[in-house]
């Protein structure tokens, strides 16, 4: 009998619950047949979260009186990203000491006018949680702040001074003097020499003009840099019509305010007055090789020390971000891929690009192969990157060269869709951090005064066709290389037989014929 008082307990509370509504709602048992879809009586209608459609995710620009651009992206959360990007970067040193810009990325967010030292700045973006950056490239400038969206105005105040009104103490200059010398012996120290090899394939490709420039600072600058030399060089290159104001995450209007407040007529450090020799020099492809003989043997000593390698890396020019062949060369640069030789994983990882299929998995004696693109305004590069033993050195160029004749031959569709694939994949993938949506409102705006959305891009990438890759590779194939040789080159081929490789239907070098070996 309890056992019965307790069943009907349960189902009583069931109902009471609404777990048994279907039951009810059912058409037998002398129950109303009501469908569920019917909305229920005395319950007010749902309001569902809608898309505003496209429109709500566009970049909104505005130029203000000084030239000054401001560009801004709405997305939703309590912090903002805010910085300003600048047209300048180790490209326009040639009028000048090299290694400026080196310098400017290493004194930022020091002491400047309103903030007595480093500390002060980072004690005022504290109060609203922020973090601070700076990044020098060859061809931009980017000072950047990450905080809550209510200190904006402080964020606004604090970039301008950053950039306007640097003290550049003797100090300071001193403890910069300092950080590059350190960052030039870790350079040279490294057991992954890729920043090194990228600085090396710049200088080979284009020889003593703009891109080619050296943008770390050469270690005989150092002491040459002074208050004085920065100043000149700033007095052209941080011009108001040279930036950009880019924020993400706050309106439009908020930020366009703040700028008309902190950012016109304001009077930089180094004195008004128009900008009179503003390098706008075009990059020259020139191709070319560049040798540096080192001792790999001792980088990466300890229990397990990485074996002597020696690293080579060949480029050819392709074009720049702003003609269309850009985005061919994007997916041609995803389909070859590759990466180092310890990597794990599947198909996101990589593993079915052709330096992977072809390089890796049959040569197990190369320690890496990796594809990289580089692109600029008015030029661009395509790299691969392979290191081996130095006594197979001769067999790993060739097999590189043989890769990049093999791009102009036919292209399977399946690795050509898994390549536009991933490229969306990643494309829309680090578009979802706010600092990469800033630095690419930024970097677009600066270079067009707009900026393709990613949907935009996602479907030029789709109607990329095996054509389209093999018509933009038989015109890079027509330049000269560029080559970059790291380590032991007692076997490198010389740059003649690199070229007529490139030149050739098979890749193959020419055939060296020795007496003694």
């Amino acid at each position: 009998m309890a056992a019965k008082v307790v069943g009907r307990g349960a189902w009583s509370s069931a109902r009471r619950f609404g777990l048994v509504a279907c039951r009810k709602y059912s058409s037998g048992g002398g129950y109303p047949s009501t469908p569920l879809t019917a909305p229920l009586p005395g319950v007010p209608k749902p309001v569902f979260a809608t898309v505003d459609g496209q429109e709500g995710f566009e970049t909104k620009v505005t130029t203000l009186e000084n030239g000054l651009q401001v560009a801004s992206q709405n997305k939703f959360g309590q912090f903002c990203t805010v910085g300003i990007l600048i047209n300048s970067g180790s490209r326009y040193e040639a009028k000048y000491i090299g290694g400026i810009s080196h310098f400017l990325e290493k004194l930022a967010f020091s002491s400047t006018a309103q903030f007595g030292s480093k500390d002060e700045i980072l004690l005022t973006l504290e109060k609203h949680g922020g973090i601070c950056d700076c990044q020098a490239s060859r061809d931009t400038t980017m000072y950047a702040v990450s905080a809550d969206a209510k200190g904006l105005d402080t964020v606004v105040n604090l970039l301008a001074d950053v950039v306007l009104q640097p003290r550049l103490s003797d100090e300071e200059i001193e403890m910069t003097r300092m950080a590059v010398r350190f960052e030039l012996e870790d350079l040279n120290m490294r057991p992954n020499p890729e920043p090194l090899l990228t600085e090396m394939i710049h200088a080979a490709a284009y020889r003593e003009n703009t891109v080619g420039l050296n943008r770390f600072c050469p270690a005989e600058n150092i002491e040459k840099i002074d208050r004085q030399v920065l100043h000149s060089y700033l007095r052209n290159y941080y011009t108001p019509n040279r930036m950009v104001l880019a924020g993400v995450g706050i309106e439009h209007e908020q930020l366009v305010d703040c700028a008309r407040k902190h950012l016109l007529g304001t009077e930089p450090v180094w004195g008004g007055g128009k900008a009179t020799a503003v390098d706008r020099s075009v990059a020259q492809y020139t191709g070319g090789i560049l040798k540096l003989e080192k001792d790999m043997s001792d980088v990466s000593l300890g229990p397990t020390p990485i074996p002597e390698l020696t690293h080579i890396m060949i480029g050819l020019e392709t074009c720049s971000f702003l003609e269309e062949d850009f985005i061919p060369f994007a997916v041609l640069n995803m389909m070859m891929g590759g990466g180092g030789s310890f990597s794990a994983g599947g198909p996101g990882k990589g593993m079915f690009t052709r330096l992977y299929l072809n390089v890796l998995n049959r040569h197990h004696w190369m320690y890496n192969a990796t594809s990289y693109q580089h692109s600029y305004e008015d030029t661009g590069l395509l790299c691969i990157h392979a290191s081996a033993d130095p006594r197979q050195v001769r067999e790993m160029v060739e097999i590189i060269t043989r890769e990049f004749i093999l791009m102009a031959g036919a292209v399977g569709e399946v690795e050509l869709e898994r390549a536009k694939t991933q490229l969306q994949s990643m494309l829309m993938m680090n578009l979802e951090s706010r600092p990469v949506i800033f630095e690419d409102v930024g970097r677009q705006v600066l270079a067009t005064g707009m900026r393709k959305l990613p949907h935009e891009l996602c479907v030029l990438i789709g109607t990329v066709s095996a054509s389209d890759i093999k018509r933009v590779v038989t015109k890079m194939l027509r330049n000269k290389p560029a080559v970059a040789a790291l380590g032991d080159l007692a076997e490198l081929p010389t740059y003649e037989h690199i070229q007529a490789a490139l030149s050739s239907k098979d890749g193959r070098l020419p055939r060296m014929y020795r007496l003694f070996r």
